[in-house]
This record gives structure tokens, sequence and C-alpha cells, in this order.
């Protein structure tokens, strides 16, 4: 390696290494803001909560990677451009090519490394980072009590809530389904308000209800479905205290086979085995449709002959079909039959319909099921080389602005990430509608940005001043002397237009 190639590198390493770990923090803690509400309060190890957040940071890896090179690249190149280091050296003859040569083989063995990360490591991390969070949501039901909607967690009982203020924990207009018994909704109680306590060892949940009334239906014994009177008793209360057992709801560690079946839990060689099987899945099942279709909604040409004491008084054969005119045959009936035989099409019309309709939503979702394990397994091929994309667009882009730091880097960063990112959601999501194909939409991103990174690594290798701001002006002042050159000659060649208006 020669002192080029180890100045190049080690140019590069320090700020790869530190703008992934900032990008990665930022992924977690965008993590963190999402589901800040389930794990707080959750009395959660240092341990557990540490091993969250290590397998979602490597979740996030293939993510990081790409968006970190291109921050990396743009502040190396800026900050030789800035420094007048990458003019000194191609004063010497040394080509912007052959600078970024060492950076080019390096990039190449981090799209390698993060493709075997993608395909090998990430389904692991993903299924562990999963059922954890799986784990730690079932572990305190009492967080999980949404207003408007009933909660389960708790086995035996169904509560809701209208309304919970966030800052003293009051809950109003609460309703409790006593399922203990198993007998259905006999047991009911309703309260105005209330608070919900934990006991310090976690075994039981405490409820302190306010203004309101328990509602139980009397058993009756022995007596018919006919003659029940269906008795029950009503209590007031002002006050009442409920105490609902938490036994289960312990960090119980399901393990990492819960999301097993999911997309994002598999590695290439499972998503191909997979996206074959439901393929041929859905092939029978629309073979299977068609023919219940053409069965049961389509009338075929039947055969049929002339009806024989052999053949029986159906009239219905093995000969050859007859072809019938069906025009002829409506104009032979009546009236009566007439409306009759519209009626029957009709219905028959919006009956097969129907089942058009409920059959097309039914495969509609398997196809869509089918192209999530496609899009799944495009990801782990175009992540990696989002490696790449970004790397000949930020180092031909920091030799030419020739600004380093964090700052212009950053802006110009996030500017292409945000384009990148939304061309790959995009691409995604009308791949998973069966739009477009699954390599125009997956490696839309990637065919669209290459051209741009190219485009850039040969301006800057003429040393273009395509982002200099001067260039524009003088453009601009260009366009404006011409126009005045030549408004100035049409005054010169007809300078007694106005006199003879006047006159």
């Amino acid at each position: 390696m020669k002192k080029i190639d180890r100045f190049v590198i080690k140019s590069f390493i320090g700020p790869l290494v530190l703008t992934f770990f900032i990008v990665l923090i930022i992924l977690l803690l965008q993590f963190l803001w999402m589901y800040v509400d389930e794990l707080a309060g959750k009395g959660l190890d240092i341990k557990i909560l540490g091993e969250l957040l290590f397998q979602f940071s490597l979740s996030f890896v293939p993510t990081a990677l790409p968006l970190a090179i291109l921050l990396a690249s743009l502040m190396t190149f800026g900050n030789m451009g800035e420094f007048s280091e990458l003019t000194a050296l191609k004063s010497s003859g040394i080509p912007l090519q052959r600078i970024m040569r060492p950076l080019i083989i390096l990039i190449s063995f981090l799209v390698i490394v993060s493709f075997l990360f993608s395909n090998y490591v990430l389904p692991y991390s993903n299924r562990q980072a999963r059922s954890l969070l799986y784990d730690i949501r079932r572990k305190r039901p009492d967080i999980n009590l949404q207003a408007g909607t009933f909660n389960n967690d708790i086995e035996g009982y169904s509560i809701k809530i209208t309304s919970k203020d966030p800052f003293t924990n009051r809950l109003d207009k609460l309703i409790i389904y006593d399922h203990t018994k198993r007998k259905g909704n006999v047991s009911v109680t309703f309260a105005d308000s209330g608070y919900i306590r934990v006991t310090p060892d976690e075994s039981a949940m405490i409820m302190v209800l306010y203004n309101g009334f328990s509602f139980n239906e009397i058993e009756e014994k022995n007596v018919s479905a006919a003659e029940r009177k269906y008795p029950s008793r009503k209590d007031m209360f002002k006050e009442q205290t409920v105490v609902l057992s938490l036994s289960g709801f312990d960090l119980e560690r399901s393990g990492n086979e819960l999301f097993r079946s999911n997309s994002w839990s598999k590695n290439m060689e499972e998503l191909s085995h997979d996206i074959d099987s439901l393929t041929k899945t859905y092939d029978e099942k629309q073979r299977f449709q068609y023919l219940e279709f053409s069965r049961t909604k389509l009338y075929t040409e039947r055969n049929y002959s002339p009806s024989s004491p052999a053949e029986g008084s159906s009239g219905i054969s093995s000969g050859d079909p007859v072809k019938f005119d069906t025009k002829t045959l409506f104009d032979t009936l009546d009236v009566y039959d007439k409306r009759e035989v519209l009626s029957r099409a009709i219905e028959n019309l919006k009956d097969a319909n129907s089942f058009l309709l409920m059959k097309n939503e039914s495969m509609k979702m398997q196809i869509r099921y089918i192209k999530r394990y496609t899009v799944d397994w495009h990801k782990k091929l175009t992540l990696p080389f989002a490696c790449l994309v970004f790397f000949f667009i930020g180092a031909p882009l920091g030799a030419i602005i020739r600004k380093g730091g964090l700052g212009t880097p950053a802006v110009i960063s996030i500017f292409f990430f945000v384009i990148w990112y939304v061309i790959s959601l995009s691409g995604e999501k009308l791949v998973e509608e069966n739009l477009i194909s699954s390599i125009a939409g997956m490696w839309a991103s990637s065919y669209i940005l290459l051209p741009v990174g190219i485009f850039l690594t040969y301006k800057a290798s003429t040393d273009s001043v395509i982002m200099n701001i001067d260039t524009y002006l003088m453009f601009f002042r260009k366009i404006k002397n011409y126009v005045y050159r030549i408004i100035f000659q049409g005054k010169m060649k007809n300078p007694d237009n106005k006199s003879e208006q006047n006159e």
C-alpha cells in the first residue's frame, strides 16, 4: 500500500466511525421516541433495557451504514479540498479516480460485509428485538390501558376507560367486565372515576373506584329457559377497591421462535423458498377459483340431443354439442317468460359479480403477502449497494464544494438521503400493490441516483465549478447583457418612432 492510499484511508476511517455512531444514535432515539410509552414505568432492569437497545441497534446497521458513508465521504474530500490537499495531489499529476481508488476498494469490502450482515445477522437480531419488545409489552397491563378501547390483557377481565389524565393517572368512566366465572357478561362494574396502582411486588393491580355501581345477575337453579326471570342485584358505592391478580405478567421470555414466520426474520435462502411456495399456492388457488366460477356462475354449452328412450327423458347425452342461438330462443318466449329470464339473468350477474369481488380481495391480499417477501429479499441487496451509490455521490461532491466539518456535509447528506428514502419507500409501496415489477421498484433509488454519482465524479475530475454560485451569477449577467443589447439596438434602428407617434 502506498503512502497516498494510507493517507486517504486514514482520513476516511475517522469520519466514517464518527458519523456511523451518530446516525445509529439518532435512529435509536427515534425508536425510543416511538416506544417510550410502552417502556416507561415497567420497572425494567438495566440489563434488559440494554439488551433491547443493542438488538435494535443491530437492526438499524444496514440503514445507518449508507448514510454514514455518504456523510464521511463528503467530510473527507471536503476537508482535503478546503485545506488544499486535494489540489496538491492533483497538481502532482494524480487524478481524482486514483485518489478515490483505495476508498472504492474499502467501500466494496463494506458492501460485502453489509450484505452478509443483512442476510445472516439481521434476521436473528430482528427476532430477538421484536420478541423482547413483545415480552415487555405484556409485563405490566396497567400501562396498556388506552382510552376508548377494551383491554383484555388481564385474564378473566375486560376493562374500558373513556379518558386518562397523563399527569395524575386519573381514569374516567370505567367499565369492568368480570369473566372469571366464564358465564358471560353477568358481572359488570361501572365507575365515574378511579386510579390504578401496582403493588410493590408487582403481583397485583389495585383499582380504586369512585361513584359507581356493580351489576350482577343472580343464577337461577332448576328453572327452564322459558321460565327464567333473569334476576339481578345492583350495588351502589362511593368508593370501592378492586384487586386484580397479575400473576403471569412478569417478564417471561417467549423465545425467538415467536416471529419466525415473518419475512424480516428470514435470510435470502429462506425467503426464496417461501416465495416459491407462496407462488405455487397462489397459482393453485387461482386455478381452483376459476374452476369454481366457471362451474357455478357461468352457463356453458351443454351436450344436447333430442330425447330418446335409450337416453332418458332429460335430453342430455354425450353427443356433439349443439350451438344455441340465444337471441332466437329468447324471441320465442312470451312476455312473462322474457321478464322472468331477464330477472333471473340479472340476479345471476349480481351473484357472479359479488363472487368475483370477494375472490378478488382475497387474491389481492395473497399477492401483497408474496410481494412483502419479495421486497425483503431485494432489501438484502439494495441496502448494501446503496453504500456504493452514496460514496460516488459524496466523494466527488465533497471535492467540488471543498467544505469540511460536519455542518455543510450534514445538510447535503440529509438532502440526498431523503431523496433516496422517498424513492425507495415509494417503489416499495408500488411493488407491494403489484403496480410495478420488483426489480423496477426496489432498485429505482439505485438506478436513479447512480447516474448522479457518475456525473458528479466526472465533473469533479474535470475541476468543474458547478457548485460555485459565481458561475451561475455570471451566466445570468450574460443573459441580462444580451437582452439589454437587443433592446438598445432596436431603439437605435428606429429613432423616429416616438416622434412619428406624437405627430
